[in-house]
C-alpha cells in the first residue's frame, strides 16, 4: 500500500473544463487513474494548503474540485514541515513562495508519501529537480516522495491516446 499526496493540479484537472486535446487528454488520465486510485489499497491524502489553493481560485468546476478531496485525509502541517520549507527556498530547490510549491513537497517528504501526484511538471514532476530534492531531503532527515503524474501511475495500457 503507498501513500500518495495530492497536490491541487490534480483536482483542478478532474473537473478541467479545456477542450484542447492537451487538457483533455490530462482531464481523462486525471480522471481514470484517481476514480481507480481512490477505491484501490493506496492511502490518498492531501492538506490545508491544497484546500487552500483551491479556495482562492476563480474557475469552473472549483466547487466540485474542493468536493472531489474533500473525504481525503490531512496531513499536518506543522513545525518541521514549515522549517523543510525555509531549507527548500533557502537550498532553491523551490520557487520563494512558502505556500506554494515548497509547501507540498514538504508535506509530502515529512510525511513519508510514496507519491506526490501533480501535473506541475515545472517545479514538481520534473527530472532534473529530482536529485536536488533527494539531496536537500537526506541533509534534512525526511522522505523522497516520487513526483509524479497520474499518467505515469496509470494502471492501464494508454498507447490509445
Amino acid at each position: 500500500m503507498a501513500r500518495i499526496y495530492i497536490e491541487t493540479t490534480i483536482a483542478s484537472f478532474y473537473h478541467e473544463v479545456r477542450t484542447e486535446p492537451e487538457m483533455a487528454a490530462r482531464r481523462n488520465w486525471t480522471r481514470r487513474w484517481f476514480d481507480a486510485a481512490k477505491t484501490g489499497s493506496d492511502e490518498l491524502v492531501t492538506s490545508l494548503a491544497v484546500e487552500a489553493e483551491l479556495e482562492v481560485g476563480n474557475f469552473p468546476g472549483k466547487a466540485d474540485a474542493l468536493a472531489l478531496i474533500a473525504d481525503l485525509p490531512l496531513v499536518d502541517l506543522n513545525d518541521s514541515v514549515a522549517e523543510a520549507v525555509d531549507a527548500y527556498i533557502s537550498h532553491k530547490v523551490m520557487p520563494n513562495d512558502p505556500t506554494g510549491d515548497a509547501l507540498h513537497l514538504a508535506a509530502a517528504s515529512f510525511h513519508r508519501c510514496d507519491f506526490w501526484v501533480t501535473w506541475n511538471c515545472r517545479h514538481l514532476a520534473n527530472a532534473n529537480k529530482f536529485g536536488h530534492i533527494r539531496r536537500v531531503n537526506g541533509i534534512l532527515g525526511l522522505g523522497n516522495p516520487a513526483l509524479v503524474t497520474p499518467l505515469e501511475l496509470l494502471q492501464e495500457d494508454t498507447t490509445d491516446e
